[in-house]
């Protein structure tokens, strides 16, 4: 897997101050998009052993709540498997902090996927630019859901973050 940049301190991809991994690659092509830069898949940087090492470090701070994945696509069949071992490793490490990842792909065709189990949020769905509205919390478009996945899995049934704007 390859990747576009890493967020030291971000404050706009989730609450609090967080970790933000933006992979590359994705084939979805939203209209206007604000990563194009990170759709092709060869792109960026590759990710490595010594990069999640370097991930999880930052995410020791203290004042770090968690981490989020974007992209580029993270759910892409070319990424999931490794978006799911960082999940899986930053889960171990730090379980009282967040995990969020951002996708154009809906919650219903992933639910069975290995990474659903160390989610905290799944924010869903493409973006599309004629429902872009700028007073959303943590996406772009209104079709796009933040959702709580541990609420979800315990519920059996989709459960939108209580925070959710609109």
């Amino acid at each position: 897997m390859r990747y576009a940049k890493i967020r030291k301190m971000d404050v706009s991809n989730g609450p609090g101050i967080r970790v933000s991994l933006f992979v590359q690659g994705c084939t979805f092509n939203c209209k206007n998009c604000f990563n194009p830069e990170t759709h092709d898949f060869n792109g960026g940087e590759e990710f490595t052993a010594e990069t999640l090492q370097e991930l999880l470090k930052l995410c020791e701070k203290d004042f770090i709540v968690g981490l989020s994945i974007l992209g580029g696509e993270p759910m892409h069949p070319k990424n999931i498997k490794e978006v799911t071992l960082i999940a899986k490793k930053f889960k171990e490490k730090f379980p009282h902090k967040d995990l969020w990842i951002w996708t154009g792909f809906l919650y219903e065709n992933l639910r069975e996927q290995e990474i659903m189990n160390y989610l905290d949020v799944l924010v869903d769905g493409q973006y599309v630019d004629e429902l872009h509205d700028f007073t959303l919390q943590w996406r772009g478009s209104a079709n796009q859901r933040v959702i709580d996945i541990k609420q979800s899995q315990m519920k059996n049934k989709l459960i939108l973050l209580e925070t959710q704007a609109k």
